[in-house]
């Protein structure tokens, strides 16, 4: 269902949502790199006053243990004497906190410089910046992200591996129950929770599945505008890791949290629709494939290699795309084949899409739509035309994917017109603070190199 306030321009209209919910709070929201919400929580009274706020431009441009470079290229895109953000509430996001004690609402934010123009770095503005070129070509882009997490039992030591956690049973999941029914309904006080908060956040979720691994589920989202479905694919991870607290288990979205199990992706259905005559131009008036999809495929194949950093920000991440593991390890396309990266469902010429494999859960849902988009948008733009589909097994064809986070940092860093698109101080702000973080992460030995290389080299 379309969220109704999706056509509230002021805060005006927004003040009067307020007193029709009885807001007493309010959650400036504002979506970081990583997808953690950050911000300020104010008196209802404050929020009114101020009509705005402020935030250090740092805020969004963090890595995931909240640190920065020390020095760089990053302190030519931010101000090195810490300069403000100057935030506006987007109305057309307001939500309640479902889960609140009282009556509080959350609002998303957008990030201005103090001469009135979008930081170029923040998340959303990157996707209203890919946005705009559909639009000022007449197009709008449509999306319906399918989101894969895990639910597992509390885990107080970080050196301890994840365990799928008991249901309505007693027992833990010790199989893969793929669409079992019985499975999800082991969880079942969890989810009716989920979809009571889903609702009165009026959240477009559509099913929810029981993925392949223990414990594993995905919920599907109803198509529409990428903004609209990145705000609530980020509402969304909020709300199930809170749902999931509340009944003693955590919920993860890392791209792969226990071994010998499969991943977790973000798989997103894209089209375009020619906002004059309403159709979808991925088809021909005769419903055969126009030269826009398969161009928009020769986009994917052509700049995706080069993006995987910013649809697989983390170390972790790499460890998802493995041979027969149901996430791809190359670029090639096909009819109904989910061994592909970009795999093309069955459907209706008006329903023609190509649905991205390769995006992992853990990616920011900002900057995956917006570099899906942007792949898609430079192959129509440039006419980039595919290579042969794939009618049979992907897995055994070669890795045509970056296998390390700095392997795809290098590919990145040398994109041109991916930073074109997206902005060249949004890739030297996320190159940079990636690098950063995998330096850090270089610093921890793991224990299968105490196992395997303590005593035998």
């Amino acid at each position: 269902m379309m969220n109704p306030y999706i056509a509230k321009k002021t805060l005006g209209e927004l003040e009067n949502w307020f007193n029709e919910h009885r807001v007493t709070e309010v959650e400036c929201l504002v979506p970081d790199l990583t997808g953690v919400a950050r911000g300020k929580i104010l008196p209802r009274d404050r929020f009114a006053e101020e009509s705005g706020m402020r935030l250090p431009e740092i805020v969004v441009a963090m890595s995931v243990t909240g640190e920065q470079p020390a020095e760089g290229p990053y302190f030519d895109v931010i101000s090195a004497t810490d300069h403000d953000m100057h935030l506006r509430a987007d109305p057309a996001t307001v939500r309640l906190v479902p889960w609140a004690v009282d009556p509080t609402a959350q609002v998303i934010h957008d990030c201005y410089n103090r001469h009135g123009q979008l930081v170029p770095f923040a998340p959303r503005s990157v996707l209203r910046r890919v946005c705009d070129l559909f639009d000022a070509r007449g197009w709008s882009p449509v999306v319906a992200p399918e989101l894969e997490f895990y639910l597992v039992e509390r885990n107080l030591d970080p050196d301890l591996p994840l365990k799928p956690p008991k249901g309505r049973s007693g027992r833990a999941e010790t199989s893969r129950q793929a669409y079992s029914i019985d499975a999800v309904n082991e969880f079942d006080p969890l989810f009716e929770d989920i979809y009571a908060y889903c609702e009165a956040m009026q959240l477009n979720v559509d099913t929810l599945i029981h993925e392949i691994g223990a414990g594993q589920m995905e919920i599907n989202f109803f198509h529409d505008h990428p903004l609209q479905l990145a705000d609530e694919v980020f509402f969304f991870k909020r709300t199930v890791r809170e749902a999931a607290m509340r009944h003693d288990m955590y919920a993860t979205f890392m791209a792969k949290p226990i071994a010998g199990e499969p991943g977790s992706a973000m798989h997103v259905h894209q089209s375009i629709v020619d906002k004059k005559t309403g159709q979808n131009i991925f088809s021909n008036p005769d419903g055969t494939p126009s030269k826009e999809f398969y161009w928009y495929i020769g986009g994917l194949q052509r700049y995706i290699p080069s993006a995987m950093a910013l649809l697989a920000p983390y170390v972790n991440s790499y460890r998802r795309l493995m041979r027969a593991t149901a996430a791809p390890i190359n670029i090639q396309w096909g009819q109904d084949n989910r061994t592909v990266g970009f795999r093309v469902p069955v459907s209706t010429p008006a329903a023609r899409r190509i649905e991205n494999r390769v995006i992992g859960a853990d990616a920011n849902p900002y900057v995956a739509m917006a570099v899906t988009l942007a792949c898609g948008y430079l192959g129509i733009v440039k006419e980039i035309e595919p290579t042969p589909e794939c009618k049979g097994d992907a897995y055994l064809s070669a890795y045509g994917l970056p296998r390390s986070l700095g392997e795809a940092l290098a590919l990145l860093r040398q994109e041109t017109d991916l930073a074109e698109v997206l902005s060249h101080a949004f890739i030297t702000v996320y190159t940079e603070l990636k690098e950063a973080e995998h330096a850090e992460f270089m610093k921890v030995i793991s224990p299968w190199e105490r196992e395997h290389l303590l005593l035998h080299v």
